[in-house]
């Protein structure tokens, strides 16, 4: 979808017949789109799984009633959890990512001529099949040979891989029911030791505005685990607030936020990754700081 759509207009009062799709992001607030047509509906053996065309947002992924990802703002997502940490790591040729179905992170990852495998697992094959189907913009790199994917329990495989990974990437759902241990400190130690010396860490790390107590308690509990850690964030409309952070550490100690990035690959141009934006991502408001300390 192109990013210069039509002039806006006031939009006419929903008319009946017509079908409206709300993600409830709090008690009293919630992201309301227009949809052309249902893809999918269903439930697989973890979550409910929905799948719409949207009037302005394209295909949209649903799990458990919150947006996963839509065809319009997607890339900005996917281009910050992967190339943030693929940039700052000098030789990233290991590459993990736990969660991610849909397969934009092994997109933006294959961007790296340097990476030599990319492993992805997910514990819900079903994501991955319908992505396939629907999304073939964003998972159109699952059947490259450089990318292994696997159906299983991310916390197990990464507890029984130590010293195997340059970047372990967690492009998890919110931290609740399957998602919640990946959020936990016996998950951190066991991606610390998974980590080849050097290696960075990088999670989705929810938003400042409506999930505060949840992003406070992952950075306490991320820093006691790792000798050093650092947040950093992105503008993304559609999910909960706008804005969205992640959390991104290193086995060695060196400060994240202060590793000069590579430029990315020559012939390689994101749509929202700059090394500017690396550098200045960094930069968090006042309410952020205060609440992550």
């Amino acid at each position: 979808m192109e990013l210069d759509e039509r002039p806006f207009s006031q939009p006419e009062t929903p008319q009946s017949g017509e079908m409206w799709f709300t993600e409830y992001q709090s008690p009293g607030c919630g992201l309301t789109l227009k949809v052309k047509k249902t893809l999918f509906s269903g439930k697989s053996d973890f979550q409910d799984i929905q799948i719409f065309d949207t009037e302005d947002y394209g295909r949209m992924l649903v799990l458990d009633g919150a947006i996963q990802t839509t065809d319009r703002d997607e890339f900005i997502y996917h281009e910050m959890i992967v190339h943030v940490p693929l940039c700052a790591h000098p030789k990233p040729k290991q590459v993990l990512i736990v969660g991610g179905g849909d397969g934009g992170c092994v997109r933006e990852v294959l961007r790296h001529p340097e990476v030599e495998r990319v492993t992805l697992v997910e514990i819900d094959g079903m994501v991955v099949d319908l992505c396939q189907k629907y999304f073939p913009k964003i998972s159109g790199k699952l059947d490259d040979p450089r990318v292994e994917v696997r159906i299983e329990d991310g916390v197990k495989f990464v507890r029984e891989h130590k010293n195997s990974f340059d970047v372990i990437i967690v492009d998890s759902t919110d931290p609740v029911n399957m998602a919640s241990p990946l959020t936990r400190a016996p998950f951190f130690r066991a991606a610390l030791a998974a980590l080849r010396p050097g290696g960075l860490y990088c999670c989705q790390s929810q938003g400042p505005l409506f999930e505060a107590r949840g992003m406070r308690r992952v950075a306490r509990t991320i820093r006691k685990v790792f000798p050093c850690a650092a947040y950093y964030w992105a503008h993304i409309p559609t999910y909960p607030g706008g804005v969205w952070c992640f959390a991104i550490a290193s086995k060695s100690g060196k400060r994240p936020e202060a590793m000069k990035p590579r430029p990315l690959p020559k012939g390689v141009k994101a749509t929202y990754y700059t090394g500017d934006l690396h550098r200045a991502a960094f930069a968090l408001p006042r309410y952020v700081q205060d609440l992550l300390t």
